[in-house]
C-alpha cells in the first residue's frame, strides 16, 4: 500500500518508498513491484507518471490521473514551473548556502545507450543547494579518527538525470548510500553502524500552481523510518 499525500480530481501524488521502480523496465525484468501498477490497483484507476525519481530516491512522486491532465501538466515540469525541494546526508561538513552553475553531459545507460554514435553534449544544470545541520561521529574512514556529514537541503533549477547526485559528487561532498557518484568507505560506515543500507536523498516536497484551480499548492513527503532514525542518532530536525 502507497501512502498518497496529495489527491484531486485531476492529480494524485505519493510517497515513493526507495528502491522501488516507478514503472516497468526491461533494464530491470526480474521485478515485480512498480509503483504505477501498485496505484493503479490501490486506486482502481489508471494513472500516469509526470516526471520521475531514480529508482533508490525516496519521495513526492507525481501522476495525472488521465491522459489529457498529464498532456498539460507536464510542461510544466519541463518548463521547470515545478518547484522541488530534496534533503540529502552527504560527506563532510558545507558551511553556507550556494547556487552550483555545472553543466551535465547526459548519464548514459551501459546497456540501453551502448550503441549510441556521439558523445552527449553538456547541458545546463543549475543546483540550489544550503546546509541545514552537522554531525561528527567516532568511526575513521581513513586518516582521521572521526568523520564529518551533513544535513542538505537541494532545489534543483534543472531537471538533468543524476543531476543531485552528480553535482554533490561534483563538490567533493557525495551522497551517502550513492553506489554510482558516491564514496563506498562513506556508505559502509552508514550500513555498518547505523543500519542505512539506502541512498540518502529524498524528495520531500513538491511546489506548483495548479494548471485548473490556479491555486498554490505544496505536496509534502514525510521520512522514512531510516532518515527518522538517523535525525534521532544525530539530534537533527527539519
Amino acid at each position: 500500500m502507497l501512502e498518497i499525500v496529495y489527491q484531486d480530481d485531476y492529480l494524485i501524488a505519493v510517497n515513493k518508498p526507495a528502491g522501488m521502480l516507478v514503472h516497468r523496465s526491461w533494464l530491470d525484468k526480474y521485478e515485480t513491484q512498480f509503483v504505477m501498477q501498485t496505484l493503479r490497483d490501490q486506486i482502481g484507476q489508471h494513472v500516469f507518471p509526470l516526471h520521475r525519481l531514480d529508482r533508490p530516491t525516496s519521495g513526492v512522486l507525481f501522476f495525472a490521473l488521465s491522459s489529457e491532465v498529464a498532456s498539460q501538466v507536464m510542461p510544466m515540469f519541463a518548463h521547470h514551473e515545478m518547484q522541488k525541494t530534496y534533503h540529502a546526508v552527504v560527506r563532510g561538513w558545507i558551511e553556507e548556502a550556494a547556487v552550483l552553475d555545472y553543466p551535465l553531459k547526459e548519464d548514459q545507460d551501459k546497456i540501453a545507450d551502448k550503441f549510441a554514435s556521439k558523445e552527449p553534449e553538456a547541458k545546463e544544470a543549475v543546483t540550489e543547494y544550503r546546509p541545514l545541520a552537522k554531525v561528527e561521529v567516532p568511526f575513521s574512514t581513513g586518516r582521521f579518527p572521526t568523520s564529518r556529514y551533513c544535513l542538505v537541503e537541494m532545489k534543483p533549477k534543472t531537471g538533468r538525470k543524476h543531476q543531485l547526485r552528480r553535482h554533490m559528487h561534483h563538490l567533493s561532498h557525495p551522497i551517502i548510500g550513492d553506489t554510482t557518484h558516491g564514496d563506498g568507505r562513506h556508505n559502509r560506515l552508514f550500513r555498518e553502524h547505523y543500519d542505512a543500507k539506502r541512498l540518502l536523498l529524498h524528495a520531500s516536497e513538491l511546489s506548483f500552481v495548479h494548471p485548473f484551480s490556479g491555486e498554490e499548492i505544496t505536496i509534502k513527503a514525510g521520512f522514512d523510518e531510516v532518515w527518522l532514525r538517523l535525525f534521532g542518532e544525530f539530534d537533527w530536525t527539519v
